[in-house]
């Protein structure tokens, strides 16, 4: 283990960039056998990561070299659909210099980017139950997240920007990087702005995302920002209460079991059939002794469920509210079985993004949204102390103090798992809470 290369990228705060933001310097002490880029890009919409492949595609297998080395692995691979063309032309060109390197290229189905279908895809290996894929000596890393780790060791960099895909209805979509802590309506102007007077975003992509407001800042893990116009089928499904949902569900489901042929999870052989959970919303109880609500805990909350249902039933909420539940009651997740094999038929059971895109009523947003790489100039940021797992960070400055783009100015508790964090802008520290930094210039 290189522990100078563990300690740059800590330095740098490098959390996960395309998900939960978990601290790479702590996933990158451990060993593996395999290194995966996700250049899947999972969410509909979402441009990010396949045009930062096409663009910098030298660079981030210099990066995926770099973790190969570190964790110990044999090889390395970078992940992407086979559609994203102009990606897997740059990456080809460039690969005969990386000879422990090499492509996989997916059909284009959802959730192709959950990190335990890209294992499966990748290397046929099935991660258990609640597990992670070093589980099965797998490292998966997101392609904004490696280029991050090749800045760091270069040349010293911190997380400091975030690349974003602003999209739906804004007048002109496109990719933009922004420092982190600018507003999301800052960043929607960057795009034109919305096209229509009433609308909502969707911080995210449109499966997994969650609404949010305009004030709200732009994180470590934003990935992108969806405009949508109020009324939209979308809002609706996201915005649905939980009440409304075990009432829907109480009074449509049919015990099909649609949303457990398509379950990504229940395909690679894990314990969660959401139509057995529905039953406790129809009849107050699962009908099945060997299943419980524990199984919820195999929820990915990927949401394709809902669009498998001929009803539109929400069975990822009923399983997020279980999750919820069972943890402020100190219930944790038992369920670790390893299986065997994924389910039969796995491959023909993926689920076409085309086709959910328009069950998701945005074929009209589906549209490209290229790459603009000007800096963004804030004359104010907020920063979160907490922007991936973890603990918060602690400041290190106060009110008033004078800082400088790429300054420290919040660290990693000491002994806890977290990531530092670091000024956006150069300017003044004008407020310090418990919860975020403000710096104005």
């Amino acid at each position: 283990m290189n522990e100078n290369l563990i300690g740059l990228i800590e330095q740098a705060g490098i959390v996960g960039a395309g998900g939960a933001g978990f601290p790479t310097h702590v996933k990158l002490k451990a060993q593996a056998d395999t290194v995966i880029i996700n250049g899947a890009e999972c969410e509909p919409l979402l441009r990010v990561d396949q045009q930062l492949m096409a663009g910098q595609a030298e660079a981030l297998l210099e990066a995926l070299d770099l973790m190969v080395e570190q964790v110990g692995a044999q090889r390395g691979v970078v992940a992407l659909k086979e559609h994203y063309h102009a990606a897997v032309e740059a990456l080809g060109r460039a690969l005969p210099a990386h000879p422990k390197l090499s492509l996989h290229t997916m059909g284009g189905f959802y959730p192709a980017g959950d990190e335990q279908v890209i294992v499966y895809e990748v290397t046929g290996r099935i991660v258990p139950e609640g597990g992670i894929p070093l589980n099965v000596g797998v490292v998966v890393s997101n392609v904004e997240t490696a280029l991050n780790v090749l800045a760091a060791v270069r040349n010293q960099t911190p997380v400091i920007d975030k690349y974003v895909t602003v999209t739906g209805a804004v007048r002109t979509p496109k990719t933009v990087k922004v420092p982190l802590g600018v507003t999301v309506a800052q960043t929607l102007a960057l795009a034109g702005g919305p096209t229509v007077e009433r609308y909502q975003v969707v911080n995210g992509g449109p499966m997994m995302g969650k609404v949010v407001s305009v004030d709200s800042v732009v994180t470590k893990t934003t990935k992108g920002l969806i405009v949508v116009p109020e009324g939209h089928p979308l809002l609706a499904s996201l915005n649905r209460s939980v009440p409304q949902m075990l009432r829907d569900a109480g009074a449509a489901c049919m015990q099909c079991s649609l949303c457990s042929e398509v379950c990504p999870r229940g395909l690679l052989g894990h314990r969660i059939q959401p139509h057995k959970m529905m039953r406790l919303a129809a009849y107050g109880s699962l009908c099945d002794p060997s299943y419980t609500p524990m199984n919820a805990y195999l929820c990915c909350g990927c949401r394709l469920c809902e669009y498998a249902c001929v009803m539109g039933l929400q069975p990822w909420k009923l399983n997020n509210m279980l999750k919820g539940e069972m943890g402020k009651n100190g219930v944790r997740n038992a369920l670790h079985q390893q299986p065997q094999e994924a389910a039969p038929f796995r491959q023909f059971k993926r689920y076409p993004v085309h086709k959910l895109i328009q069950q998701l009523g945005l074929t009209a947003y589906d549209v490209p949204a290229p790459m603009e790489e000007t800096q963004m100039h804030a004359q104010a940021v907020t920063l979160p102390l907490s922007q991936g797992v973890g603990a918060p960070a602690q400041p290190v400055v106060k009110e008033g103090d004078r800082v400088e783009r790429g300054s420290l100015i919040a660290v990693i508790p000491e002994g806890k798992l977290g990531a530092n964090l670091h000024a956006s802008i150069s300017g003044t520290v004008a407020s310090v809470t418990e919860k975020e930094i403000i710096i104005r210039q």
